[in-house]
This record gives structure tokens, sequence and C-alpha cells, in this order.
């Protein structure tokens, strides 16, 4: 049985997160997420994101089933990227959308239950994510990303700063974040820090949350 089965039990384990790990297989240094994902666990990481652009439907339901298991067995929630139908079907956590997907208002009618997250980019989006009900939403890219293809230009500190205000719900950063970024990020208001490659092709992928979860104790 997963650890989380309520929105509020899901939306309280993510404000009581730090790190936010996003799994992709095509970011793993060459070997199997399943693997990366256990030692990012390990490490203390207490919710993540598998993200699978290119895999097919039934691959991409193994795996998350696969790593559903992980995760309640480290009682972290799982989130899964774009696809609110694979989400449910894995028994993920919860669902992240970008401004391109599935619209939030029908999300939240197929999945009440769910930890719905919103990439945001703007104030625009921010505040209609806000008004639309969103479990968490992302503020991105702040600095430049190659494990994306983004048509905009980084948002920088400067204009985080500017928005972290405007923010009344769980909020997380993402977007070419490394280690040494943590203390800016953290001044600007930001509580919640996503990153792909930083923990995916670490060496030692463990020892890599581990640092950074340390570093929000500083």
């Amino acid at each position: 049985m997963s650890t989380f089965t309520t929105l509020s039990e899901r939306v309280k384990a993510f404000e009581n997160s730090d790190v936010y790990p996003v799994i992709s297989s095509e970011f793993c240094a060459r070997r199997e997420p399943l693997f990366i994902l256990e030692k990012i666990l390990a490490g203390g990481a207490k919710v993540v994101q598998i993200r699978e652009k290119n895999m097919d439907d039934n691959s991409h339901l193994k795996l998350l089933k696969q790593a559903r298991v992980l995760t309640d067995k480290f009682k972290a929630l799982m989130i899964v990227d774009d696809r609110i139908d694979l989400a449910l079907a894995s028994g993920a956590d919860g669902v992240h959308l970008g401004q391109d997907d599935m619209p939030l208002i029908e999300a939240k009618k197929i999945a009440p239950q769910l930890l719905i997250g919103i990439s945001t980019h703007n104030l625009e989006e921010l505040e209609a994510a806000q008004a639309g009900g969103c479990g968490y939403l992302n503020i991105g890219p702040i600095f430049p990303t190659g494990t994306k293809s983004l048509a905009m230009s980084p948002l920088g500190i400067e204009l985080l700063k500017e928005l972290a205000p405007q923010v009344r719900c769980p909020f997380s950063v993402m977007g070419g974040i490394k280690l040494e970024h943590l203390s800016l990020l953290r001044s600007a208001g930001a509580k919640h820090v996503a990153a792909v490659t930083a923990f995916t092709a670490a060496e030692d992928p463990q020892r890599e949350v581990e640092k950074w979860k340390n570093a929000f104790t500083l």
C-alpha cells in the first residue's frame, strides 16, 4: 500500500521535502534508472519525479510500477511527468504538467487526490496555476539547462526574487541548478530545488543527494 493516499498527505509530504531529483533514463550516464533511483532514495530524497519522454507506454508503465515499489520502501513521493494516465495506473502520488499538457482543471477532475504540479515561467502562468488550485508549482528555468529544449531565456535569480513572494503554495525551482547555487536560491525564497543531471549523472548519486541535503541545513 502506498505511503500517501490523500492529497493533503501528499501536499504535506512535499512541503517537508527539500531536494527534488528528476530521473530520466537518457541522463543516467548509461546506468539503469532504477539503480539511480534507489541510490537517490538512499541518500534521503523524499520526492522524486520520473520523466520519460521517449519510452513506449508498456515499458514506461513497467518502470513506474517498479519505481513505485522503491519509493514506497523509502516513504517518498513519486511524481510522474506529463502522463496522468500512467500516474494513476502505477499508483503514483502525483503528476507534473507543462503548459502544453492537459489543463489543470481537467486533470483535477480525473485525479482529485493526485498532487498536481505545474511548470511556470512567468507571473501570468504562476497566477493561473494557483487560481486553478495546483498542488505545487515549479518556477524555471533559473539557469541555462541542457536537459530540456525550451524556447526561452533563463529567468535568473533576480526575477525569482520578484516571483517568489507571489507564490501561495509550495513551489520548486529548476533549470541548470548545481550544488553551489543552493545558498543563492534559498536566499531568494526557494525551499524545494529540482535537478536532473546533478543527481542522475553524478558518480555517486547517493552521496550527491546527501551533500545537497546537508547544504539545506547550513
